[in-house]
C-alpha cells in the first residue's frame, strides 16, 4: 500500500531530528513538530484508504 510506505518513510526521516530535539536543540525540535503534523496526516490517509479497502470487500 502506497499510503503505508509514506508513513514509513516519514516517520523514519524524523529520527534525526528527534535525537538532536531531545538533546536541546530547538530548530529541531522545531522540525519534528512539523514532521508530526505530516506523519499525522498520513497516518489519516492510510486510515481512508484501509476503509476504502474494506468497503469494497463487503460490497
Amino acid at each position: 500500500m502506497e499510503e503505508y510506505e509514506r508513513l514509513k518513510e516519514l516517520v523514519e526521516a524524523v529520527s534525526d531530528d528527534i535525537r538532536k530535539a531531545t538533546g536541546g536543540n530547538k530548530a529541531a525540535g522545531t522540525r519534528v513538530r512539523k514532521s508530526m503534523q505530516d506523519i499525522k496526516e498520513a497516518a489519516q490517509e492510510v486510515r481512508k484508504k484501509i476503509l476504502e479497502v474494506r468497503s469494497q470487500q463487503t460490497a
